[in-house]
């Protein structure tokens, strides 16, 4: 398994080792042990799926009071996947990266509390999987406007599908900070 730190501190790109034949593949998604000692260790409480079209883009979400890393994973299609960091006094803070993950090349990637997650949907169809640290609390949602020019992910698409609540949300300069993740801050 290979492991590459990305742009921003304690986003990680990982390359699980997969095993083909005539027959398809194997791959161990998570492994507890391997991953704790490649600095991941964190407990997984609940796993996620989602299926999307073509243009679909989800987030960007995070969590304020139960904050959640995710550990994420295309396992059919092609997404755009972006975490952006959204801690408070982080050197990093608003800065983002954005990783292709495919059904085919089984990539994951890491992302530690405090970050705002989303992803955009490159294929006709893509399922998406993930792994969180905390429980979804729906109450305890923030999020931030896919398009903040601030920001300015530079995303695969340009006219997405989007939910009512995702087309609304704030950009981040008119979140208060008491409004923000506190987890981890990264200097």
């Amino acid at each position: 398994m290979d492991v590459i730190p990305t742009a921003v501190a304690g986003v990680l790109l990982i390359k699980p080792d997969i095993y083909r034949d005539r027959r398809g593949c194997f791959m161990e998604t998570f492994h507890d042990r391997r991953y704790r000692e490649l600095g991941i260790d964190r407990k997984f409480v609940q796993d996620n799926l989602s299926q999307s079209g073509r243009g679909s883009l989800r987030g960007l979400h995070y969590q304020i009071q139960q904050p959640q890393a995710k550990l994420v994973q295309a396992i059919s299609g092609e997404i755009f996947d972006v975490a952006v960091d959204i801690r408070p006094g982080s050197s990093t803070f608003g800065q983002w990266v954005g990783q292709r993950l495919t059904g085919d090349n089984s990539h994951q990637l890491y992302i530690p509390e405090g970050f705002a997650h989303g992803f955009c949907v490159l294929s006709d169809e893509a399922v998406f999987m993930y792994k969180c640290t905390d429980f979804y609390a729906p109450e305890d949602e923030g999020g931030i406007l896919w398009s903040d020019p601030e920001i300015a992910i530079d995303w695969p698409v340009s006219a997405p599908v989007l939910s009512e609540k995702d087309r609304s949300l704030p950009l981040l300069q008119d979140i208060e900070e008491h409004q923000l993740p506190r987890f981890g801050v990264a200097q």
